[in-house]
């Protein structure tokens, strides 16, 4: 804050402001306290325990930026930014869930606080009656009281007509997309304008969804997750509609498959609590329904395994058993004639299939094993011959059987598992070609 010392003499709004600025910093700590019990009666969500000292920090920042703002009124003002205990107080009141609406009227009930503390001061630097400073004091309180109320119902009223205007757009949107999707567009180019996005190009097709009921703004967190992929990727706007209330379609303008690249990856590094299924590349109006078809086909297999499921599934991935989703009790019944106990769920059979799967994907060679699970020779080979024995029979008959079921049971888990304490015994298995 500049010394009261060098402002000019002749210039006294700037020496009365720079005395009202450091006054008021000298009793920084009442000064504080008064604008937050203050808030707190005005807000009572804000008097919590929770974020008490943020609060208190919150305010005396802004109170000391204030002041320096003050002290060098007339000068060319500084590019202003937000003192960090604000910003930490911010944070903390949206993870707590309090609407952004209660933070912005405690800064006006603050602001109006402070220019009462500024006023008095500015009134004990002279021994006048005072009546024009009281009336300016009595004008702001007033007129923030008046602005306080009226802001709370306008702000109620814009976000009730903008939460009906996005939830309207959000339904015309997805009437769209369901009659391109149906291969039924009335107009195609009418479809195209109103959903903001070309069919005539590449696309890759995902399902973005949330398990974590309860949580704020799950299309919100999904929608973030798209831009990031965007940003990452660097692709045009992509296409982003709701299904349901934690369910979106995406589709990205793209030619390549994103399921391996490190922008996906890194994007839901940040964003643990939504799942991915992705379609592979597809071209004009037919890939954009293709594309979309896989995407729905993998996130089945994720709903599949239930809570275990994994963050990230791709249809490519996945594609050979998606089609055991359409009846699991089916698949569930010829995954254990296949492989026997081998399916029942258990931490050592878990690992037992993971080798066996990489032995057949490995074209059964025991070194290649070893090196993609990091295990020694030895240990490969002694797990695909536990591995048999627990099966019943040789892993290579019905070897592609076999294999699908091992796919199947990394996937899919417990849909297709049987439970450790009701040992389902030597399975049927189908003749075999040997193949």
């Amino acid at each position: 804050m500049p010394n009261i010392d060098q402002v000019e003499e002749g210039d006294p709004q700037a020496h009365a402001l720079s005395t009202v600025a450091r006054s008021v910093e000298t009793r920084l700590t009442s000064v504080t306290a008064d604008i937050q019990a203050l808030i707190e009666e005005s807000i009572p969500r804000l008097r919590s325990v929770d974020f008490a000292d943020f609060h208190r920090a919150s305010i005396a920042e802004n109170v000391v930026t204030a002041g320096h703002i003050l002290a060098g009124a007339g000068e060319e003002a500084p590019s202003t930014t937000a003192p960090i205990a604000a910003i930490d107080f911010a944070r903390r009141l949206a993870q707590h869930d309090v609407p952004v609406t209660e933070l912005i009227r405690a800064y006006r009930v603050g602001q109006t606080r402070f220019i009462r503390h500024c006023i008095h001061q500015l009134l004990e630097q002279s021994t006048a009656d005072h009546k024009e400073g009281l009336a300016i004091l009595e004008m702001v309180e007033t007129i923030s009281e008046y602005v306080d109320r009226v802001v709370e119902q306008v702000v109620s009223a814009y976000a009730h007509a903008r939460e009906g205007w996005v939830r309207d757009r959000s339904a015309v949107l997805a009437m769209h997309v369901r009659e391109v999707l149906r291969g039924t567009p009335r107009d195609l180019a009418a479809a195209e304008r109103a959903l903001d996005y070309r069919m005539d190009r590449d696309h890759v097709g995902l399902v973005l969804w949330t398990d974590k009921r309860g949580e704020p703004d799950p299309l919100g967190r999904i929608r973030h997750l798209v831009s990031a992929f965007v940003h990452l990727l660097a692709v045009s706007a992509p296409l982003v509609v709701p299904a349901d209330e934690c369910t979106a379609w995406a589709w990205l303008p793209i030619s390549t498959s994103v399921v391996r690249s490190d922008a996906l990856a890194t994007a839901m590094r940040d964003e643990r609590h939504v799942s991915i299924a992705v379609g592979q590349p597809g071209s004009g109006i037919e890939g954009f329904r293709r594309s979309h078809q896989q995407a729905v086909s993998a996130r089945s297999v994720a709903l599949a395994a239930g809570e275990q499921h994994a963050a990230l599934t791709p249809f490519v991935d996945v594609a050979p058993i998606a089609m055991l989703c359409a009846d699991l009790e089916s698949a569930r019944v010829w995954v254990h004639e296949t492989l026997g106990d081998l399916a029942v769920d258990s931490s050592r059979n878990k690992a037992l299939r993971e080798t066996a799967r990489v032995f057949l994907q490995t074209g059964g060679s025991y070194t290649a094993t070893a090196e993609q699970l990091f295990l020694h020779r030895n240990t490969a080979q002694y797990r695909i011959r536990k591995a048999e024995a627990i099966r019943g029979a040789p892993l290579r008959d019905s070897r592609l059987d076999v294999e699908l079921a091992l796919l199947a049971c990394q996937w899919m888990k417990g849909a297709v598992l049987w439970p450790a304490d009701e040992r389902i015994g030597r399975a049927r298995i189908p003749a075999s070609s040997g193949a």
